[in-house]
């Protein structure tokens, strides 16, 4: 595997995954109602819980992405 297929391969990673970070904290911000009435009927969960829970997501799924995609996409554009 060499360098141009790696960067290929972060820099769509990197699309991805922050696709899926937009669209989740989209649906966070302007979908509130909508996400407690699906996670209530699965969960007992009060919406201070849910808030919680959802912060906790983005905070920890920003990380990954960060850490996993967008980093190393960047130091293999750097090293080329």
């Amino acid at each position: 595997m060499n360098l141009d297929t790696l960067t290929q391969f972060f820099m769509w990673s990197t699309v991805i995954h922050g696709g899926i970070l937009v669209y989740s904290t989209l649906m966070i911000l302007f979908a509130p109602n909508l996400i407690f009435r699906v996670h209530s009927k699965m969960f007992s969960i009060s919406r201070e819980q849910l808030s919680a829970v959802l912060y906790g997501f983005l905070g920890l799924y920003k990380i990954i992405f960060l850490t996993f995609a967008l980093v190393p996409w960047l130091v293999l554009l750097i090293i080329q």
